[in-house]
């Protein structure tokens, strides 16, 4: 605070930065974070900035916790710092987005909330609520403002929308879901047609929503770190303002949206240098870059963070740890992807390597470690299965990493608390799991068994696979004695490597 005043920094807002608000509200966003901000904000700044989109996003809180008070003081403003490689040379840039010009938190605003469903220009709707996000309930009822899952609130939304402008076929929505799951355009409109039939919406809407909304498929990245407080004051003296939205990434960025021509033709990124692609097949993309990218990262971070690693970065700098990942990449993801050449594979392996070593970027373990158990069976159990069909064993360093992922969850390693995030119901039964051992109502290896059944958890009945249960029990023992470096030295060995 001392530093700040110092340098005399100026409170961030519209005014402050002399940005009114000039753009229609054509955006509705289902969530605030990081990456969302740092990637989708972003991008459709660079649209009003460069081409003739003219459009401003709305945010929408999905979760009932907090109410982006941050982002509602700065009036939606806040910087995004991007650092990597283009064509060759390191870049750095710091850009302030002015793209948000509202804030809804809906469990307090249902009906702004349900207002925003009136504006003409309405057009495209963006969500990220993880790999946890889309799904349905038959707990939701049409009466709850607002129901509890983010598709049955976009349902009451969008018929919202349908009753107000009469059924028009011009007001439908083309919606962006970049939830990391398979076909995620589909599975949102899924949702959405459950719930209209559970709450007997009209036959009506029902077409509506098939005929005249376009529930596009996307795949998205960029590593998006989140605040950067080692650089804050360096930014902050460059940009002149408390930015307490500061957020850090990469320069590089991907998104790929498969979709109908009049997508394409609405948003106008062939008219920027945006790295956006259109294309009929997502499976490809989605495959490559899910198990190599994503996988990385979900097999990177209970590892990392029981050996005691805070980031990405400080993981990377660690060759145990950077040896495990990358032995998960190259020898247990790599012979599943059958659609692409070794040379492929590997160059892209190199990319994520050293994309993780950035080292402007301070991103957090915890952070990434949000819903491990819905990452886990997104990332690494597709290729965890289809690694034993083809080599008639189960993946070793996947299971490693598995077993991690269970110690992760007892929430505390080493007398320190671990600040575990996931579903609540996911975590109580981690902590129901863990308090019979710590009492003497089950071993070890019974919480582990327990655990590999509950396909909710884990996305399959993993207790048939031949040997895993012990291998993950004595896993978790191994680090409990040893270490990860010692327990990643036993499974090397195993390998004679």
């Amino acid at each position: 605070m001392i530093e700040e005043q110092s340098i005399k920094l100026k409170t961030l807002d519209r005014v402050t930065a002399n940005r009114p608000t000039v753009h229609p509200v054509r955006v509705m966003q289902f969530g605030g974070g990081n990456f969302l901000r740092a990637f989708c904000d972003w991008i459709f700044d660079v649209l009003n900035k460069t081409t003739d989109f003219n459009g401003s996003v709305a945010i929408v809180k999905p979760t009932k916790r907090g109410d982006y008070s941050e982002l509602r003081s700065q009036d939606g403003l806040f910087h995004v710092a991007l650092d990597g490689v283009r064509n060759g040379k390191l870049v750095s840039e710091i850009t302030l987005v002015e793209s948000v010009s509202q804030v809804i938190q809906p469990y307090t605003q249902w009906e702004d909330y349900l207002a925003l469903a009136e504006q003409p220009a309405m057009r495209f709707i963006v969500s990220n609520t993880t790999e946890a996000g889309i799904k349905f309930s038959n707990a939701d009822k049409q009466t709850d403002v607002p129901p509890q899952e983010f598709p049955a609130k976009l349902t009451l939304w969008l018929y919202h929308r349908f009753i107000h402008f009469n059924g028009e076929a011009n007001k439908g929505c083309i919606l962006l879901p970049c939830e990391l799951i398979e076909n995620n355009g589909d599975a949102l409109k899924e949702s959405i047609l459950e719930y209209a039939k559970l709450w007997n919406l009209t036959e009506e809407f029902q077409t509506w929503i098939i005929n005249h909304n376009y529930f596009c498929s996307t795949l998205v990245d960029r590593i998006v770190s989140g605040f950067p407080d080692v650089r804050k004051s360096e930014i902050s003296k460059q940009i002149g303002f408390k930015d307490d939205l500061l957020v850090a990434g990469e320069d590089y960025h991907s998104w790929v949206i498969k979709g109908p021509a009049l997508v394409q033709d609405e948003l106008p990124f062939s008219k920027t240098d945006l790295n956006v692609q259109f294309v009929n097949d997502l499976s490809d993309y989605r495959e490559m870059k899910v198990r190599v990218l994503n996988g990385a990262h979900t097999s990177l971070v209970p590892v990392g963070y029981l050996a005691g690693l805070r980031t990405v970065k400080e993981s990377m700098d660690d060759e145990v740890v950077k040896n495990h990942v990358l032995q998960v990449l190259s020898t247990e993801v790599k012979p599943t992807l059958i659609n692409f050449s070794d040379s492929d594979i590997d160059t892209f392996i190199a990319s994520v390597i050293d994309r993780f070593k950035n080292p402007t970027l301070k991103h957090y373990l915890l952070a990434i470690s949000l819903n491990s158990t819905s990452k886990f069976q997104a990332r690494l159990l597709p290729a965890f299965r289809e690694y034993t069909a083809l080599k008639g064993t189960f993946p070793k360093r996947i299971a490693f990493s598995l077993a991690c992922m269970i110690r992760f969850y007892k929430g505390e390693f080493n007398n320190e608390t671990i600040a575990v995030n996931d579903d609540p119901k996911a975590l109580e039964f981690f902590q129901n799991q863990w308090d019979k051992v710590d009492s003497g109502a089950q071993n070890l290896a019974e919480l582990v068994e327990n655990i590999l059944t509950n396909e909710i958890i884990v996305g399959d009945d993993l207790s048939t696979y031949n040997g895993l249960v012990p291998f993950i029990t004595s896993t978790i023992k191994d680090i409990e004695t040893n270490g990860i470096a010692a327990a990643l030295t036993t499974l090397n060995n195993s390998y004679g490597n």
